[in-house]
């Protein structure tokens, strides 16, 4: 199988729905979606797994800031056009900067609406959350609407932030090939098929990093209570 059929697609589509409403944790609901997914189109899965493989022994996201460092500054338009910067969101309190593949990744939704369902409790304790994402503003907007996020979803067009952090990474001819079916090139503007590496980091009100998750494997994230546990860490501090 080279690509997916709407049979196919149909499948996946119910699959996500199904890890989407699982009383679980979020990895638990992704590695559930993971499953379904090799079942229905096991080439993407082994093509996954060869790409995870490769980023892994390049050091994929290894050389991104760590707990210490300095969060490098942005300046990238929310899904309204609107222009957000890094210092301006710290002024408010600590920060979950958190990088997504797209709206149409079933990982990164899932993850969103976790993060969303979590936002009582991030809120609580004076901390925010920022998502950015490498599509133009038409699909960011599809993101928000679609998980409800109140938050800010960033357009890092053309990975911009993303490569100055060493996240961004391209995902070679195979996994194009499997995704012929999602129209990247107008998702993104270009047709490059680069990509963030999912990302978390957790920045102080002093631009310091407190902590991180970054995995080359997309189909793994931070789970939602060690993301409380260092806003909660970084609130402390300020």
């Amino acid at each position: 199988m080279t690509s997916l059929s709407p049979a196919d697609a149909e499948q996946l589509r119910l699959a996500f729905q199904r890890c989407r409403d699982m009383d679980a944790t979020l990895n638990e609901q992704l590695r559930a979606y993971a499953d379904a997914s090799r079942a229905v189109f096991p080439a993407y899965g082994e093509a996954v797994d060869r790409l995870v493989a490769r980023l892994g022994g390049n050091g994929g996201g290894e050389t991104a800031p760590r707990p210490g460092d300095a969060m490098p500054p942005f300046m990238l338009p929310d899904e309204g056009g609107r222009l957000v910067t890094l210092p301006a969101l710290l002024e408010r309190g600590p920060l979950a900067v958190m990088f997504f593949r797209g709206h149409w990744c079933p990982y990164c939704r899932l993850n969103v609406r976790a993060v969303v369902q979590a936002l009582d409790r991030i809120e609580g304790m004076g901390a925010q959350v920022v998502a950015i994402v490498p599509e133009t503003q038409e699909y960011t907007g599809q993101l928000k609407a679609e998980s409800g996020a109140p938050f800010p979803i960033l357009t890092d067009l053309d990975n911009g932030y993303a490569l100055s952090l060493n996240l961004a990474i391209w995902l070679g001819t195979e996994i194009q090939h499997l995704l012929s079916y999602q129209d990247m090139a107008k998702f993104h503007g270009n047709d490059g098929w680069m990509l963030p590496i999912p990302a978390v980091f957790v920045v102080g009100r002093d631009g310091i990093v407190k902590a991180r998750f970054v995995d080359p494997d997309f189909r793994k994230r931070m789970e939602i209570d060690d993301l409380l546990a260092a806003l909660e860490s970084a609130s402390r501090e300020n």
